[in-house]
């Protein structure tokens, strides 16, 4: 996808820059503002590397997919000037490493941006074998950079969008020629032939592309970019707009604007469903939820049309929502590079609840979704065979598929919540065990709080969750029934804090066992009955609870010399530690540490403790670590 060409389309008139020796900043960013990204990077390239100079640099890249060249200044940016980038760069960043497969460093972004932990290979071959087809892909042109995207049905053939016409002038963001569409047959090996240039009564001098058409072939919904160019900031863009046209007498005719279309705003990606009553699209109106939203308008009999209405937070995300497609039966398929995915931009699909409603969007797995942009997604029901867009090779492409049954799946489904607040808990570790407690897999829920196993028919299953601070929760299941099954658990982990009177969570965040103090005579560390009293008590708890893990910290007063605090300290947390051990707590859930007069209760004036203040800071503390 000419990528963001579908947000504004806009006028340039500096044409000079580069006969000049020079480049000034201002010459660099009056291009960067209006949108002429390739002559923008030319120019910024030669500028001292300021911030702004880097960040528009890594955006001029990024926004014609030069992933590599984006990382490059990205990453400059961010050596130099991290502390001071905005959010959104993160996200634009985080998106060009997994475009150049750096995963690693792109998902340590991406967990910046979104504030807790991603892992896209492990996510992606989670989904991959949960969803339920897979597909087998052939590009349909021998020719990479034709730039083909926005392909639709149009009877026995199909249509879609190109850069093929080399004789338009060239387009200030890719320097490439403006968007028609075409016609074209496929034929049995999935390639483009016969390939046209649609009506010259659709084709003009602006883009053209995107188009749907009615069951009868009758009518047509496209976009075209605005005639008209408004001032928006310091920038004078035209618009996306949605025109209908009919076929009249052979040809096609009443080519007119759509009256939600507009000047301050695009709508783009029209997709009429089969009845002819719903027109879908992508939208960056006001009320979106991000950059782009997909709405619905209702096509009234009498040819007016409805408001639109967002489809909500199910589908919509505060990122990018676009390339709608529905099925017969109501299953929508779209684009997004909000919902988690491979990177860029990942095809979903969402099976539909109500008129209104739509389920929780499911990645199509890696069979389909690249680590580049992939969108466009139409399906032939029927022959199970359809098309869509990647710019994966670098260039827009247009790909053939077949979508085909993946092997009979057991799929176990479910969420992490706080037993008391009920609150989702992302970050939590779900893991899978065997019947026989083997590990199978595990998973590290995102923000939604959500996880989804794999599993196999006519077997028993346990599923533990896990998280820091949290009691682990467990369940079993089987999958002794016919069919797919789908298993929806939703595990309440409780607090330690919660569970136990004896156990606070302080207000740094620390977890502490509150137990009575711990006395050693003077200059030992050997465990008195006093002692052994109170760590029975933390014996029994952790037995209760025997995926808890503690550290046993050991303070002194200040009456001795540091080495020799640090010593006794290290000495009694120790010895603490070894009565557990022989009591029957593993070794591996302790930790001991003495820490000598470091961390004082009390400090005093001048280190003039009196007897009291010595004891209370002479103590032993058991602070939970997961």
């Amino acid at each position: 996808m000419k990528k963001y060409y579908y947000i504004l389309f806009v006028f340039c008139s500096i044409t000079t820059l580069f006969a000049q020796k020079k480049v000034s900043v201002k010459q660099a960013d009056a291009l960067f503002k209006s949108r002429s990204y390739v002559k923008a990077a030319e120019a910024y390239e030669q500028l001292p590397q300021t911030k702004q100079v880097l960040q528009n640099l890594g955006d001029s890249y990024y926004y014609n997919f030069q992933m590599a060249s984006a990382v490059k200044a990205y990453g400059q940016l961010f050596f130099t000037f991290k502390d001071s980038v905005k959010k959104e760069v993160f996200f634009r960043y985080a998106n060009a490493l997994k475009g150049t497969k750096d995963f690693d460093k792109g998902d340590a972004v991406m967990g910046e941006y979104l504030g807790y932990e991603q892992n896209t290979p492990k996510f992606m071959k989670n989904i991959t074998r949960n969803t339920p087809n897979s597909f087998k892909l052939e590009m349909m042109s021998k020719n990479k950079t034709n730039g083909d995207f926005g392909i639709a049905f149009f009877g026995d053939k199909v249509v879609f969008a190109s850069l093929r016409n080399a004789e338009e002038k060239a387009y200030g963001w890719n320097d490439r020629p403006y968007l028609d569409l075409f016609s074209a047959t496929v034929n049995e090996q999935g390639q483009l032939t016969r390939v046209e240039p649609f009506s010259s009564v659709i084709n003009t001098k602006k883009h053209e592309s995107n188009a749907t058409f009615s069951a009868d072939g009758k009518t047509m919904y496209f976009n075209r970019s605005g005639e008209k160019r408004n001032k928006v900031g310091d920038e004078k863009v035209a618009m996306i707009k949605i025109y209908k046209a009919e076929f009249i007498d052979g040809k096609w005719d009443k080519v007119t604007m759509l009256p939600f279309s507009s000047d301050t705003y695009s709508v783009e990606h029209p997709f009429l469903t089969t009845d002819g009553k719903k027109l879908y699209f992508a939208s960056d109106m006001p009320g979106t939820l991000g950059s782009f939203d997909i709405y619905v308008v209702d096509v009234n009999e009498d040819g007016t049309y409805s408001q639109p209405r967002n489809l909500g937070e199910n589908i919509n995300t505060n990122q990018r929502e676009q390339f709608p497609f529905l099925t017969e039966d109501g299953t929508l398929y779209f684009a997004s590079d909000g919902h988690q995915g491979n990177g860029n931009l990942d095809i979903f699909m969402s099976l539909k609840l109500t008129d209104y409603e739509f389920d929780k969007p499911l990645n199509l797995g890696s069979t389909i979704n690249s680590e580049m942009d992939d969108f466009n997604f139409i399906l032939d029901e029927k022959t199970q065979k359809g098309y869509f867009a990647s710019n994966r090779t670098g260039d827009d492409n247009l790909y053939t598929f077949i979508q085909e049954d993946n092997k009979l799946q057991y799929l176990v489904e479910g969420e992490v919540r706080d037993m008391k607040s009920m609150q989702l808990l992302p970050g939590s570790n779900v893991k899978l065990f065997d019947e026989a407690g083997n590990l199978l897999e595990e998973v590290l829920v995102g923000k939604d709080g959500t996880f989804t196993f794999n599993t196999e028919p006519n077997k028993k299953y346990k599923i533990m969750a896990f998280k820091d601070f949290y009691i682990p929760a467990e369940a079993t299941f089987d999958t002794s029934q016919k069919g797919k099954v789908y298993i929806d658990l939703q595990m309440k982990v409780e607090s330690y804090y919660d569970a136990e009177d004896i156990i606070n969570k302080k207000d740094d965040g620390t977890v502490l066992i509150d137990l009575e103090n711990i006395y050693f005579d003077l200059d030992k560390w050997n465990i008195k009955p006093q002692a052994a009293s109170v760590l029975d008590v933390l014996v029994g708890i952790l037995k209760k609870y025997p995926y808890m893990e503690i550290e046993i910290g050991s303070h002194t007063d200040s009456r001795a010399s540091d080495m020799y605090n640090l010593r006794l300290s290290n000495k009694r947390a120790a010895s603490a530690l070894e009565y557990l051990v022989q009591n029957g707590i593993d070794r591996k859930r302790l930790r001991s540490i003495g820490y000598g007069e470091s961390k004082p209760l009390i400090i005093c004036p001048s280190n003039d403790c009196t007897e009291a203040e010595h004891a209370t800071n002479r103590r032993c503390t058991f602070m939970i670590l997961k």
